[in-house]
């Protein structure tokens, strides 16, 4: 899975041509350790429709404090440059796939 950064982030997320679900995490966030493998499946199998990153709040505050992000996991699904969803805590990678269902 992808990492971005506050430096990357315009050219990753906001310039991508896919939709991209971010998650804003922390290594000491037991749920978004949790929510790893799902991520991961998740990148593998819906690849072509959906990119899927991670930023780490801890070493890119502009970003995380521009989404007003405050609790982790946090996910922001982004389209053409705007969030248009936003999710928070850790679930099932069935509930997630729910969750997009409607932008994917």
């Amino acid at each position: 899975m992808t990492e971005v950064t506050d430096a990357d982030f315009a050219a990753e997320v906001i310039g991508a041509d896919l939709p991209v679900l971010v998650e804003f995490t922390a290594d000491w966030c037991p749920p978004c350790r949790q929510m790893g493998p799902v991520l991961g499946a998740l990148a593998a199998e819906e690849g072509k429709r959906l990119k899927v990153v991670q930023l780490d709040v801890d070493t890119n505050p502009l970003t995380t404090n521009a989404y007003k992000v405050l609790s982790m996991p946090t996910f922001l699904v982004f389209r053409d440059g705007e969030p248009v969803k936003a999710m928070v805590g850790a679930r099932p990678k069935r509930r997630l796939l729910e969750e997009l269902a409607d932008v994917l």
